[in-house]
């Protein structure tokens, strides 16, 4: 006679994926094409410091945090994971970027590139 509790590794997997969306979605991932990226201006490491000093915005420094990943494709070649405020300067400097979706944390295999590294 099976139990009126027995439990399925769909429940399980329903169970694990409604603990992650209660995460905070921190970082929204970035896609840039091999145009973008041969434009250095669409590098955040090169543009986005000179951005802030010229618009007096340079006490966001230290809340800004954007990683980077090589991408699999000619129209993702590189994957950027932005939190709020790095996407929201993005923005403010005229970048249309094509947003992929959002992530609690950059994965591992993404490197720093611009900012102050996550913490929680």
């Amino acid at each position: 006679m099976a139990s009126a509790t027995t439990h399925t590794s769909n429940d399980l997997l329903r169970s694990l994926a409604a603990k992650q969306t209660d995460q905070p979605q921190n970082y929204t991932m970035v896609a840039q094409s091999v145009n973008e990226v041969r434009e250095l201006q669409n590098a955040p490491s090169i543009s986005m410091g000179p951005y802030l000093i010229e618009s007096n915005q340079t006490r966001l420094l230290g809340s800004i945090s954007i990683y980077g990943q090589r991408g699999t494709s000619n129209e993702q070649i590189r994957l950027l994971y932005m939190n709020e405020t790095a996407l929201r300067i993005w923005m403010e400097m005229g970048k249309r970027p094509k947003l992929l979706g959002t992530h609690h944390r950059p994965p591992r295999v993404a490197l720093l590139s611009f900012g102050v590294p996550f913490s929680e």
